[in-house]
């Protein structure tokens, strides 16, 4: 819970309450654990077993039929390539995993770092989105015709 406790890190995260992370949390290591394919998962160091951050995988609930992609990772670990490399894993696992013919993913205007992250991960930048009468930067990919 500690990555929560770092208001740069959750500057452009909607405002939740601990109470609200820590039942977010319980859901997904149940989720986890019924192996649904869908959710979010922990990122760690494979050199030390260190927590980097999270990532998650989900239906965008604004448009069925699309799955959306998030991260969050440490401060420390930005401008490593690691959300980059994460994004690219998550929109492989979507296309692989789910029957999916887009991915998607939104971020507030203003984090032009993860607006990087997602074109460096292959996805288009659209026209903005609002979401909860917030305007947000929107990405899409199409799933390709081979898979």
């Amino acid at each position: 819970m500690a990555l929560y406790d770092d208001e740069e890190v959750i500057l452009h995260l909607p405002k939740r309450s601990r109470k609200e992370n820590l039942e977010i949390y319980r859901a997904t290591l149940a989720d986890y654990a019924a192996g649904k394919v869908l959710g979010r998962w922990g990122i760690f160091n494979n050199g030390d077993g260190e927590y980097i951050g999270t990532c998650l995988l989900r239906n965008f609930y604004q448009e069925e039929g699309k799955v959306e992609i998030g991260y969050l990772l440490a401060k420390k670990y930005w401008g490593k390539g690691i959300a980059s490399e994460m994004a690219q894993i998550l929109v492989g696992y979507g296309f692989t995993y789910t029957d999916t013919k887009e991915i998607v993913a939104v971020t507030t205007l203003s984090n032009i770092g993860s607006q990087k992250v997602l074109l460096n991960a292959g996805l288009t930048r659209l026209p903005n989105f609002v979401r909860d009468s917030e305007e947000l930067a929107y990405f899409s990919m199409k799933r390709p015709a081979s898979l």
